[in-house]
């Protein structure tokens, strides 16, 4: 069967709609348009307004650690299907395209790595992998973080990127909170600093195990913090949330968090915090 022939105004309104795609990116704070090469030259933060976007692993890596190198610890542990979990699609399928979209292994990396020439204890929640949820082997991968920078006598820096436990795994996924959070109480017996690292969104079980629990915790901006979300909290306590609620300006203000850092500050920050707690680099 042959194809109707496009008319003049339909090939160009075609044409009109593929123009710019992939190479201007609007802003999701204020809207305005940036070039995408611009964009990614300031991580992600908008010129305009300062609006801090997600940001995959690889760049964060690229961001904070000396040279972006970063030698991977634990990628073998792989996510099984415990449950035989179907929700309308097979839980291996929702890993498998996980996998394929970010091109990474699970929602968590870690590793070994240097900061400013500190040598720590590196970790990095992937929202992008089915939204940062912690499942087994990201409470595996957390645990041994802890436990390895333990035996290494190393700093550990861990950004928070979660919508909290993985359902799919069901109370297996909330056992890791109780493990990781007891990894990290055996690591303090180093005297070794724990810098936790909140960005948006930090919530759920990751929130309420290691995340707010660092020597220092700090949050970049607009970043949103807290256990459930502030619509089920109003529904569930049929009250009215504070203003600024969950934002970290609040939690500053409430003691919950110790600093608000801007993602272009955070590898100097992180550093001058090294020299304090540490001293001097390795």
């Amino acid at each position: 069967m042959a194809l109707p022939e496009r008319t003049p105004t339909q090939s160009t309104n075609a044409e009109k709609r593929s123009v710019g795609r992939g190479l201007f990116r609007k802003c999701a704070g204020c809207g305005a348009v940036s070039t995408v090469e611009e964009l990614e030259a300031r991580f992600l933060v908008c010129g305009a307004c300062s609006h801090h976007h997600p940001m995959p692993v690889e760049d964060w890596t690229r961001l904070l650690l000396d040279g972006a190198e970063l030698e991977l610890w634990d990628e073998h542990i792989a996510p099984t299907d415990p449950l035989a979990f179907d929700d309308g699609k097979p839980y291996p399928e929702r890993l498998a395209r996980a996998q394929r979209n970010t091109g990474l292994t699970e929602a968590i990396r870690i590793g070994r790595g240097r900061l400013d020439g500190y040598r720590i204890a590196f970790g990095c929640f992937a929202f992008g992998f089915m939204g940062g949820s912690m499942g087994s082997v990201v409470g595996e991968r957390m645990t041994r973080l802890f436990e390895r920078a333990a035996l290494e006598r190393l700093p550990v820096v861990l950004l928070h990127s979660s919508g909290g436990a993985r359902m799919q795994e069901g109370i297996l996924s909330l056992m890791q909170m109780a493990k990781s959070v007891a990894a990290l109480g055996r690591f303090r017996a180093t005297k070794k600093p724990y810098v936790s690292v909140l960005l948006y969104p930090t919530t759920g079980g990751v929130a309420a195990s290691t995340a707010l629990l660092g020597d220092v915790n700090i949050a970049e901006p607009n970043a949103l913090i807290g256990f459930a979300g502030p619509r089920v909290i109003e529904n569930t306590l049929r009250t009215t949330l504070p203003e600024g609620f969950q934002q970290p300006e609040f939690l500053v203000a409430h003691g919950m968090i110790d600093a608000i850092v801007p993602r272009l500050a955070l590898k100097q920050s992180l550093a001058t915090l090294l020299s304090h707690l540490v001293g001097r680099a390795a």
